[in-house]
């Protein structure tokens, strides 16, 4: 896309709402003028840095003239405005289409979304669930010398979820292991 057609869909979001003021627009108007090679003649510039028309005014004139003059005026244009209104820069609407990601390409903060968007109650589930079946690949180990009540508590517990019932499964535990 060319520069001219960068500006003219810049030029809405550039003139509307004061997005620049007084002081930027004078400096873009003496980098353009004061560039090599030079963009803005000094009649020019003194028409476009003039205070007693409106910014708003001084402002399109100067967005037109510029896309009258070619692709390479607008690029100092834009040059001139990264280095006095970076922040603006940035936010200019060619500026986002250009920076839109490639379709192919794998969006990491949407595939992080994609992948946390179960919530809390998922993550209990499948917790309690590879719990459940660590404790029951552990009572029924052969090697394992587990009483057989404790074997029936122990099953149960991953279903109460509570700190009491581990107390309780832990006090039953050591008053059998001393019988």
């Amino acid at each position: 896309q060319s520069y001219c057609h960068r500006l003219q869909h810049d030029m809405y979001f550039l003139i509307s709402t004061s997005r620049l003021n007084e002081q930027v627009v004078d400096k873009i108007v003496l980098q353009l003028n004061r560039v090599y090679p030079q963009i803005l003649t000094n009649e020019e510039a003194e028409k476009f840095r003039n205070p007693k028309a409106s910014l708003h005014t001084r402002l399109s004139d100067l967005l037109k003239h510029l896309q009258k003059k070619g692709d390479r005026h607008c690029q100092e244009f834009y040059r001139a405005l990264q280095i006095n209104a970076e922040q603006l820069f940035n936010d200019l609407p060619s500026r986002k289409i250009l920076k839109t990601p490639d379709p192919t390409e794998i969006d990491t903060d949407k595939e992080q979304y994609m992948l946390n968007d179960r919530g809390p109650v998922f993550f209990l589930a499948c917790f309690s669930v590879a719990a459940g079946l660590a404790l029951f690949w552990y009572c029924c180990n052969s090697e394992t010398q587990v009483i057989g009540r404790a074997r029936r508590i122990l099953g149960f517990s991953p279903i109460i979820i509570g700190g009491h019932v581990r107390n309780i499964c832990m006090l039953y535990l050591e008053d059998m292991s001393r019988n």
